[in-house]
């Protein structure tokens, strides 16, 4: 589905045989009916050039780990002060998760599986959301030097993660990273203020700004902002690729090729059976573009035994496995 808005006319195409049109107000006042109209459709390829260009740059050999780990190395970072959970109900498996995400740096990225990270046409978070909202407030909390990107395949998941992290965090440490003509209409009046809107568009600060904020939140296509600002690989310590199962694995390389190095720590969310629903053509689907980058670490090596080192998995957890390793006491409560 695609859209073209000329005069006042939306068109959507659906299934590449069926035409809606949507009449805006300016339009219909000036319509007749014996009136003829010359209609042209124009393809926006500025998202198709970024897939293309952070795959290029992930072909580079030094990004391998990320993208093929075949190793069960973890670089890990030795903790002796226990950790005071900001939200109290979280149950043993999300604490497990949020304890692996602080205590590792570099590839290959850690993996938590599970329910979307919110639910549809609400701010309530799931048990993932839950998981990455506690740990991005610990990261921040834990180093003045820390550096946080959120990315997400859709605007409404990153505004819903500012809207749950905003409580904790000062509005001056977050920035909300926007296509430059996303619709201003379409962005929560709550965190527009954490967004620059200027000339009828949305656009970033000055790389010396940009540098300040230590949360910063976009979609994974609009990342690509951040690193023609001038943001470099290695900026972010660490990097949450949210609901990566639902995008293409060129669109989550836009962040992660252009803004990850070999110590920056990178957590990929995503749900079991879930796919792009951006794949139409044949040919793409045939031949694997409707697997994810989520989906294929998944399978790969790394994480095959589903150790607690590489993955969480936040999906009906049978008895047997047991997470006691980290002391934490079994809640009975679910944010399914």
């Amino acid at each position: 589905m695609f859209s073209n808005a000329h005069q006042g006319v939306i068109y959507r195409v659906v299934r590449s045989t069926i035409v809606l049109v949507e009449f805006g107000e300016d339009f219909l006042l000036q319509h007749h009916s014996t009136r003829e109209y010359d209609v042209s459709f124009s393809f926006n390829r500025v998202c198709l050039k970024r897939a293309h260009q952070a795959i290029e740059a992930a072909s580079d050999p030094s990004f391998k780990n990320f993208l093929f780990p075949n190793f069960v190395h973890r670089k890990s970072i030795p903790t002796s002060t226990p950790l005071h959970f900001i939200n109290h109900k979280l149950d043993a498996y999300q604490r497990s998760a949020v304890h692996e995400i602080l205590s590792f740096r570099g590839p290959p990225p850690y993996l938590v599986e599970g329910p979307l990270c919110s639910k549809e046409y609400s701010k309530q978070l799931s048990r993932i959301g839950l998981v990455v909202q506690e740990a991005v407030l610990q990261i921040y909390q834990s180093s003045s030097k820390h550096r946080i990107l959120i990315c997400a395949p859709i605007n409404r998941t990153c505004d819903v993660l500012m809207q749950s992290l905003k409580i904790d965090i000062p509005e001056s440490d977050m920035f909300r990273a926007n296509a430059a003509f996303r619709e201003i209409d379409g962005v929560p009046i709550d965190i527009l203020t954490s967004c620059v809107y200027k000339r009828d568009c949305f656009t970033c600060p000055s790389i010396r700004e940009l540098r300040k904020f230590r949360v910063i939140l976009s979609t994974f296509v609009s990342s690509f902002r951040l690193h023609n600002e001038g943001i470099v690989a290695g900026h972010f310590s660490h990097i949450f690729l949210v609901n990566a199962s639902s995008a293409t694995e060129p669109e989550a390389m836009v962040a992660l090729a252009n803004l990850a190095s070999e110590n920056t720590a990178v957590i990929v969310t995503g749900a079991p059976g879930n796919h792009s629903g951006w794949v139409r053509s044949n040919i793409a689907r045939e031949n694997g573009l409707m697997t994810s980058y989520f989906e294929r670490l998944r399978d790969s090596k790394p994480y095959w035994n589903s150790h607690p080192k590489f993955i969480m998995q936040l999906v009906d957890h049978p008895e047997s496995k047991s997470v006691d390793s980290y002391s934490y006491a079994h809640e009975s409560v679910s944010y399914d």
